[in-house]
């Protein structure tokens, strides 16, 4: 009504007045029309104007982008790592080289210049410790001190240790360091499966418990270049976990006759060619793994004359094994030595060098550390001369007289570090005599009891870490207190007694060990930092560490003791837990209310700051507060009860 009151119409309408109303209303709607129209010109006038500018606009942006295309290529042209000469880059390589061994991989993968000046350096191709793995990958793993370590399986490619003794030349000393896993038959089709789809994985760092499992599952795959079919590049963190490479990643073969730079100057060194296997035998290829152990140590023997260090590991017995008989003969740089075994496996009669005859002639000057773990090994093999750092671990099968045992350490005077863990021993069958070792540091003992009698032939003035794991008939504290006599009372800060893993064959994880009913002979202990113990009556020991009145002593046993581990240690009585609070109290009063440990003989004790218990006392939730409240690192892997 409003609308209707504010037109120029007459009230009340006539017919008149509505006929010239509608005459008006059609040029209304021929005016709208026509302004609509404009307008719809207008917009459309805009938009071809907004079109063509934005095409205009898309034009520059290419032409910029072009432009600042051939800039970076300028730029590249013009960077400083291209004036410089070939002789100061190789110098960086080499100091990269320091801090990552497995750098020449992945330099040769930047550019055609850098993989020129990679392979005219043998140096950077002298740690061998990067192989193809199952189905054409490699491991790379860099641990806390940027060393790079191979795991490899027997169904990898033999021709990456081809690759690499002929990029390292034939004058530079050779660290080769290879972990074999063998996967376990049951999981080897599902393994292969999982495998074949991936590219890229990790896998965790090689430590004493070995593999269990199968490889883990995959991780997205790494970059490829943007040029061609070019090797796949691999951005490795200073301390990252391990990861898979493809095959395709790793450069071929350079060629004989190569040249740095488009110039007349010859590659540095002269490339050694070592015939390919696939050259040695182009009918079959071992897609079994049967013969990667031969073919890969037919490739090394060669080069045998250049080792420095050689690492050699599995993880189970392989398909050819007998591959390492044929390691024998000179090696005058060879420092480090070591074949282990994570688990026994079945061997014949070896004629490689730990098996030597003593009047074989072997040339091994410069050896001083030697590892030996389940293989077959001779006691007067000329291997065992001169050592600085010695590992044995025999076979079950193998047994050896104390007296033989004897020998080897005698005829090594200069050790610093010595592990025995024999599984089947002999009584001495000649009379034994004492034997000082004036230079060892660390000793670890265990396996047969008749070790004892080892023990108590020996005289170690300056043994600083002992570890004892022998399956002893008698009581173990006499033997190690006239160890301590004998020795003149070292300084040792590191205690071990049955602790470690059962070294028998009867698999049992915890056993009776080297028992010990009386701790007296820690009273000579008084520089004992860490002390770890396993199957022991748990209520004798925890007292005797406690206050020295509570025990009837007049002195403080083990004062700077910091670090105590018991495993398997069950009370026999009530009151082991209230024995664990009173030591702990003792030795770590709560200083809120201003209290010091008791001091006795004029000896105060450093507190408790580490405190394991494995299948120990049951303690419940409140004791568990308390000891987290008094002592920095309390684990115990028992859950505590609410009684």
């Amino acid at each position: 009504m409003s609308a209707m009151s504010s037109c120029s119409f007459p009230e009340p309408p006539t017919r008149s007045t509505l006929e010239d109303a509608r005459k008006q209303l059609e040029k209304q709607r021929s005016a709208v029309q026509q302004i609509s129209a404009q307008i719809q010109a207008a917009e459309d006038d805009l938009d071809r104007i907004v079109k063509a500018r934005r095409n205009a606009i898309q034009e520059m942006q290419k032409e910029r982008s072009a432009l600042e295309d051939r800039m970076s290529q300028t730029l590249a042209y013009l960077a400083h790592i291209r004036r410089l000469p070939h002789e100061l880059l190789g110098h960086i390589f080499t100091f990269i080289f320091e801090d990552y061994p497995c750098c020449a991989w992945v330099l040769a993968a930047v550019c055609s210049l850098w993989r020129r000046q990679v392979l005219s350096m043998p140096r950077l191709w002298s740690k061998i410790k990067t192989t193809p793995t199952l189905h054409q990958r490699v491991i790379c793993y860099i641990n806390a001190t940027a060393q790079i370590r191979l795991v490899t399986t027997q169904n990898s490619s033999p021709d990456t240790v081809r690759l690499w003794l002929e990029r390292s030349g034939n004058k530079v000393p050779l660290d080769i360091e290879i972990f074999l896993h063998t996967p376990r038959e049951a999981s080897s089709h599902h393994h292969h499966r999982r495998s074949s789809t991936s590219t890229l994985s990790t896998v965790s760092a090689w430590d004493a418990s070995w593999w269990e499992n199968d490889l883990p599952g995959a991780t997205p795959a790494p970059d490829t270049p943007a040029h061609g079919t070019g090797p796949g590049y691999l951005h490795i963190p200073p301390n990252g976990p391990p990861h898979f490479v493809p095959a395709t990643a790793l450069p071929p073969s350079p060629p004989l006759h190569h040249h740095v730079h488009g110039g007349a100057t010859p590659i540095y060194h002269e490339v050694l060619h070592v015939p390919s296997w696939r050259q040695v035998s182009q009918t079959s290829r071992p897609s079994s793994g049967m013969h990667w152990g031969y073919i890969t140590f037919y490739y090394l023997m060669q080069q045998m004359h250049r080792w420095e260090r050689f690492v050699f590991r599995f993880d189970r017995q392989f398909a050819s094994i007998n591959a390492l008989k044929t390691m024998m003969g000179d090696a005058p740089l060879l420092r480090e030595f070591e074949v282990t075994g994570a688990e026994p496996a079945l061997f014949n009669d070896w004629s490689w060098i730990p098996s030597a005859r003593p009047t074989t002639s072997t040339n091994l000057p410069m050896l001083t550390s030697l590892t030996l773990q389940y293989v077959p090994f001779r006691w007067s093999s000329p291997i065992f001369r001169n050592l600085r750092s010695l590992c044995v671990r025999t076979l079950p099968g193998a047994s050896f007289a104390v007296d033989r045992i004897l020998y080897i350490l005698s005829s090594n005077p200069n050790l610093e570090s010595l592990s025995l863990h024999v599984s089947s021993a002999n009584p001495a069958v000649l009379p034994t005599s004492q034997t000082a070792m004036e230079h060892l540091k660390t000793f670890s003992v265990g396996g047969h009891f008749l070790l004892a009698a080892l023990v108590d032939c020996l005289a170690l003035p300056v043994l600083g870490s002992l570890t004892i794991d022998i399956d002893a008939r008698d009581p173990i504290e006499e033997t190690l207190s006239q160890l301590l006599l004998r020795s003149n009372h070292p300084p040792v800060t590191w205690l071990s007694i049955s602790y470690g893993l059962n070294t028998t064959t009867s698999g049992i994880y915890y056993h009776g060990g080297s028992a010990v009913t009386s701790w007296n002979f820690l009273n000579e202990l008084d520089g004992l930092r860490t002390l770890q113990v396993g199957s022991a009556p748990f209520e004798p020991l925890v007292a005797i560490l406690g206050t020295p009145e509570d025990d009837g002593q007049d002195q403080w046993y083990c004062p700077n003791l910091t670090s105590l581990l018991l495993k398997a240690c069950r009370p026999s009585h009530t009151d082991g837990v209230a024995k664990l609070v009173q030591t702990v109290e003792a030795r770590n009063p709560d200083p809120s209310n201003g209290a010091v440990p008791v001091t006795a003989g004029g000896v105060s004790p450093v507190k408790l700051r580490h405190l394991e218990l494995h299948d120990c006392a049951a303690l419940g939730l409140d004791v568990m507060k308390w000891l987290k409240s008094r002592i920095p690192e309390v684990r115990c892997t028992d859950p505590p009860y609410d009684p």
